[in-house]
């Protein structure tokens, strides 16, 4: 939107506004870091106070700008000017920072904080976050607009810093969307060449503006203190189109702070009281503790009416373009819905029905028939489609300047894949998934957590999924990580035994709005498991279930996920040539199984019967259903290079040296 631009020294005013809320809140809390919010406050205020489009009273529009603090350690910094701009955090959120139930926690939190789009803290997240969200919307843009309206043309803005540029990640998602010349995306580096051990120097030397042109990026270079300098490159950025813009704001930390100005100390403590006076004397600024002067309030309301007038427009030129365009609304309504059609779990069992193969092919099969039905629905592979069966058949990828198609290539970028992913839930709109080999999910592992603290709907595909991969050997071998993942709280691990199980995987991914999902998937052929007939296909989505189960009581259970599963059922016929009666019990996901009742976990665990839980991997996770006195039939070492038939026989996974564990274990 056009406007003039608020005076010089009416944003310094606002600016010092929102430096004082900060240092206020981190001194009352005796923690946090004042250092950012004092260095960025201009630059974030001329670009809330001039460009950032948004309603404080409907923070979820979705043409909205998107705002993110990569550099999550100066939340005040946000929380100062979401309190300035009229969202639903009063001052006494402010001073209650950091305290327990506030709005203000330490580091920002999405669905916590009201205008909060990204938890963030974990540095480089946040910049590769807001890469996925500019991708989102780009692929938005190219299903929605038409020639008389645009119902997405928004700009993704972010403030990063030396942290965030320094971890790994800043390159992946730098270089991606580069490549994808995301012009949509403007990001200020708050450069101010400090970080908690002292200079940047100490272990940086790098030409970051090199490194940004290198990656296709239109860079900037300013003052971060000079307003004029800081409006005019927001102005430039936004005018390219056809790059991703950053501006290299060189700023003070603790900028006002006679003593800590530009010192590592204000990174993360509090100035102290006799600082703190010091510093409101040097910036001339008489108010109290937490006092926000009038002019400030003013000019900050009178900024958010102004873009409630520009909503308003884009509210009525949404409902004439609904109405114009019933095919493109009907679209529209269903993927910021992420809707999924009631029968979605018959179609896709109807896609795999009968057919045996490895879950990751059964798993491509699954994915066109849920593709067709949730167009929500999109994703990539970190350069592994042809392995990992990830490619949405008959549309296209998404390449620079073409952005309808469904297929992401993330490049081998595991680590910035995981993030985007995140940035695109968390933008809505699309359901998105990701792929790679199991045994580089370490790779992307801080983003899958984050999908799980943000409680965001994002699909992780993970494939080659044990020491069965065969002749790759032990680097390619995954033998910890399903162990490892199965901790992180939230996160749904489902590992698949055969095409029924597989595409109800997928349903439960697609129906879960509240979480990610990880597919567990075999590289090897498996074949169909036989169930008893009047079997509930619902009961795999309750993560355990029995498969068989013999007349008169069993003698043992066996669990098994996967790969495992058949095995188990071929030695509980061993077992039963021995008098020894097995009830089979498959259970792709614990975290699902231990959600339900107790009384349907002891309907399908009888009390009393000894338990034995096998599965290609290390056994901690299944602790909580063997107890003490259960025996794990698994792997505690690492893998070898040899075919997979051999592997098997070598760590005792063969059916007779499965049933001769089982038999000398309930000898005892």
């Amino acid at each position: 939107m056009l406007h003039t631009m608020i005076p010089a020294p009416q944003a310094r005013l606002c600016a010092d506004a929102i430096r004082f809320l900060a240092v206020d809140a981190v001194e009352q809390a005796n923690s946090g870091h004042p250092g950012l919010p004092m260095g960025a406050a201009d630059c974030a205020f001329a670009l809330w106070g001039n460009f950032l489009s948004f309603n404080p009273a409907d923070p979820r529009w979705p043409n909205r700008d998107r705002f993110v603090l990569s550099a999550g350690h100066g939340s005040m910094l946000l929380y100062s000017l979401l309190h300035l701009f009229g969202f639903d955090l009063p001052l006494e959120e402010l001073k209650n920072f950091r305290q327990w139930e506030s709005k203000t926690p330490g580091h920002p939190e999405f669905g916590h904080t009201v205008g909060v789009e990204v938890t963030t803290g974990p540095l480089g997240q946040g910049f590769a976050n807001g890469v996925g969200m500019a991708i989102a919307s780009k692929m938005a843009a190219e299903r929605f607009n038409t020639s008389d309206f645009k119902p997405i043309d928004h700009t993704v803005y972010a403030l990063v810093g030396d942290g965030d540029l320094q971890e790994g990640i800043s390159y992946e998602a730098a270089a991606l969307a580069g490549h994808l010349k995301l012009g949509n995306m403007v990001y200020i580096y708050d450069d101010n060449g400090i970080t908690i051990e002292g200079k940047t120097s100490l272990a940086w030397s790098e030409d970051v503006a090199g490194r940004f042109t290198a990656c296709g990026w239109h860079v900037q270079k300013i003052d971060g203190h000079d307003y004029d300098q800081i409006t005019a490159a927001i102005t430039a950025a936004k005018a390219e189109k056809e790059r991703p813009s950053i501006i290299m704001a060189r700023t003070h930390i603790a900028f006002g702070s006679p003593k800590c100005q530009g010192s590592s100390g204000a990174h993360g403590s509090p100035l102290g009281k006799d600082e703190i006076a010091a510093t409101r004397a040097n910036l001339g600024w008489p108010h109290a503790p937490f006092e926000v002067p009038d002019e400030v309030v003013a000019t900050c309301l009178t900024r958010v009416e102004a873009l409630k007038v520009g909503y308003s427009a884009w509210q009525r030129g949404f409902a004439t373009w609904h109405a114009a365009n019933p095919e493109k609304a009907k679209l529209w309504d269903a993927m910021w819905h992420k809707s999924i059609p009631a029968d979605l779990a018959d179609e896709l069992i109807a896609a795999v029905a009968g057919k045996d193969g490895a879950t990751r092919a059964l798993s491509g099969a699954v994915l066109q028939k849920a593709a067709a039905l949730v167009p929500a629905l999109a994703g990539g592979s970190a350069d592994l489609s042809p392995s990992n069966n990830s490619d949405i058949k008959g549309s296209p990828s998404v390449q620079p300047g073409a952005f309808g198609g469904r297929n992401l290539h993330f490049g081998i970028r595991e680590h910035a894949m995981g993030a985007v992913m995140n940035g695109m839930a968390l933008y809505g709109c699309f359901i998105p998934y990701g792929a790679t080999f199991l045994v580089f999910s370490d790779y992307c592992r801080p983003a899958v957590r984050l999908s799980a603290l943000m409680k965001q709907q994002a699909i992780y595909i993970f494939t080659h999924d044990s020491f069965f991969v065969g002749e790759d050997g032990p680097t390619h071998q995954p033998i910890e990580h399903v162990a490892s993942l199965r901790l992180i709280p939230g996160l749904h691990v489902i590992r698949p035994a055969d095409g029924l199980e597989t595409a109800l995987a997928w349903q439960s991914a697609l129906q879960r709005t509240n979480g990610p999902t990880v597919l567990i998937l075999t590289r090897q052929k498996l074949p169909v498991i036989a169930r008893p007939e009047g079997f509930a296909p619902s009961d795999v989505l309750k993560g355990g279930y029995v498969v068989s189960s013999p007349d008169g009581g069993a003698d043992v259970v066996i669990m098994a996920s996967g790969s495992e599963l058949h095995v188990a059922v071929e030695a509980a016929a061993t077992l039963a040539g021995r008098g020894i009666k097995a009830r089979i019990v498959s259970v792709p996901c614990l975290e699902l199984f231990m959600a339900q009742s107790d009384a349907y976990r002891a309907g399908v665990l009888p009390a009393g019967v000894p338990r034995v839980a096998f599965e290609a991997g290390r056994g901690e996770s299944w602790g909580r259903l063997i107890g003490c006195d259960g025996l794990f039939i698994g792997i505690e070492h690492f893998g070898a290079s040899a075919p997979d038939k051999i592997l098997a026989e070598k760590f005792g996974f063969t059916v007779p040296q499965v049933a001769e564990r089982i038999a000398a274990f309930l000898k005892k």
